[in-house]
């Protein structure tokens, strides 16, 4: 397999998938995002002769736009710019999981901070504002009272850019003190774990403690769903436990694995380079 990698960061992550490509064999292409300049209809030359692209890029928009010039040559590109587009929007993220009858935590979203306040008195304190582009847990706040909601939808009003005038309002889901990671491929998981902490977030990226967890019958299906929903390939989904069910609050496109490979048995690299291969074998023939 000829299969390129977009980057602009080296993480530990792409060192296990690269590490796991070549010990198999297969000729890896890094290309760093930061050095090409993509062109309407020739592709540059970096892109000749890959049987399938790999997109780990950090920055959103760098992903969005690099699949969809990859889309536009007619490369096999994982994930697609469609699921880029979904997933690297909590806007779109949710409308397409509650368009999929995913369960996912009740939301509104609203453009004028009097508008934001309203959304934000009808679901009672605590609740959750987020923005509506960004990971790791980055500028997300838990709202305790009518005056901390003044303060922060204040302080968002006046930042300047667009995003931030978009309030995304969110139920604050009173969670076990933790969440649940599941990295899948086209639905199927490839492993899962718990992410703990004191703090409302629990994400590995603010430090909490990661333990391997295994799925249940209804966890695997709402995985399965999630990723249909947003269109399929190597995802991050992530639930919450709700009593004796579940919620979906998110599904991550260019998901970051190397917390749960250390928290579980399973060699996830291994398992992503797996179905790597099947996408790749997939290649469409094209007619000369």
């Amino acid at each position: 397999m000829q299969l390129g990698l977009l980057y602009s960061r080296i993480r530990k992550d792409e060192k296990l998938l690269l590490s796991e490509l070549r010990e198999r064999g297969h000729d890896v292409v890094k290309i760093d995002v930061r050095d090409v300049r993509f062109g309407l209809t020739e592709a540059p030359e970096v892109f000749a002769d890959l049987d399938l692209v790999v997109d780990r890029c950090l920055a959103t928009s760098r992903s969005r736009y690099a699949t969809r010039f990859c889309e536009a040559y007619g490369i096999p590109v994982v994930n697609s710019p469609e699921t880029a587009e979904t997933c690297s929007d909590k806007v779109q993220n949710s409308l397409a999981l509650a368009g999929a009858g995913v369960p996912t935590p009740a939301t509104e979203v609203s453009f004028t901070t009097e508008s934001a306040l309203e959304s934000i008195e009808k679901f009672g304190y605590p609740c959750v504002l987020k923005p509506v582009i960004g990971s790791w847990g980055r500028l997300m706040a838990k709202i305790e009272s009518r005056s901390a909601a003044e303060a922060i939808l204040e302080h968002k009003a006046t930042l300047g850019h667009y995003e931030h005038k978009v309030f995304y309002v969110q139920e604050f889901v009173d969670k076990p003190g933790r969440d649940i990671r599941v990295v899948a491929t086209d639905g199927e998981p490839v492993a899962a774990m718990a992410r703990s902490s004191d703090h409302w977030l629990t994400n590995a990226a603010k430090g909490a403690d990661t333990d391997g967890f295994k799925l249940d019958d209804e966890a695997e299906r709402l995985v399965k769903q999630a990723s249909d929903a947003v269109g399929g390939g190597l995802l991050g989904v992530d639930l919450m436990e709700t009593g004796d069910s579940y919620t979906v609050h998110e599904v991550n496109h260019t998901v970051e694995f190397k917390a749960l490979n250390d928290a579980v048995e399973v060699d996830v690299p291994a398992a992503v380079v797996d179905w790597l291969e099947t996408k790749a074998d997939a290649k469409p023939e094209v007619a000369v």
